[in-house]
């Protein structure tokens, strides 16, 4: 059954509006957010635009500078290892806490959406991918039992993502991540809802490692490019 439609407030559309162009790369670290520009795209004042602003500083994904405005704030090293490793725990304990839910109809869509995963990989569909590992965890986290831990979850999203820190998809990541998001299955399949957590707490610490491993290379691949 589809979920009914509820309202979205303009400052929650603006919001969304943001986030996308963080996560898509239109935006990157350091670049401005304007509200007249998403005024402008999305057809809203600017004042439910600046609520937006604000919490979205709050949260991490915007700094607020003086004189110059809304910036696209990237991490450091040791803030993308806390993040991952905060992601790991509290989708850790959502599979423990929801371990009633994981029964053969949500086994069944975790199976297909790995199978949507696999099939966008190898068409190169980075887009379908980045998609389908959103739904992957949504599947994990999203239990009646642990509604904080979606909360926590949801908050985070987008952190952890390559494309917020101006790097392309990569990749034999991204097969990584697939092989991990099976191994993941297996163990709900089995019955071993903590083992799955081990698995997930894992499996966000090979994202951040790899996500700090490329942030690290970018300035000697900008030289490379210059020379």
């Amino acid at each position: 059954m589809e979920n009914p439609k509820t309202y979205m407030t303009k400052a929650e559309m603006a919001r969304r509006h943001i986030q996308s162009m963080i996560l898509s790369g239109a935006v990157g670290p350091g670049d401005r957010i304007t509200t007249r520009e998403v005024s402008t795209a999305l057809g809203i004042s600017e004042t439910p635009i600046r609520e937006a602003i604000r919490g979205l500083a709050s949260e991490g994904w915007l700094d607020i500078q003086s004189h110059i405005g809304a910036v696209v704030q990237g991490l450091r090293a040791d803030q993308i290892r806390e993040i991952s490793a905060l992601r790991g725990r509290v989708c850790g304990l959502a599979i423990e806490l929801g371990a009633p839910n994981f029964d053969a109809e949500r086994l069944a869509t975790i199976d297909e959406n790995i199978e949507a995963y696999a099939e966008a990989l190898d068409r190169k569909d980075y887009d379908l991918v980045a998609q389908k590992n959103y739904e992957f965890h949504e599947l994990l986290c999203d239990n009646p039992q642990s509604p904080w831990c979606h909360k926590l979850i949801e908050n985070m999203h987008g952190q952890m993502s390559a494309q917020r820190h101006g790097i392309p998809p990569q990749h034999h990541r991204l097969c990584d991540a697939l092989t991990e998001h099976k191994s993941i299955r297996d163990m709900l399949r089995a019955g071993d809802f903590k083992g799955a957590a081990e698995l997930v707490k894992q499996h966000e610490k090979n994202t951040g490692d790899f996500l700090i491993r490329m942030i690290s290379e970018i300035p000697a691949i900008d030289k490379r490019r210059q020379a």
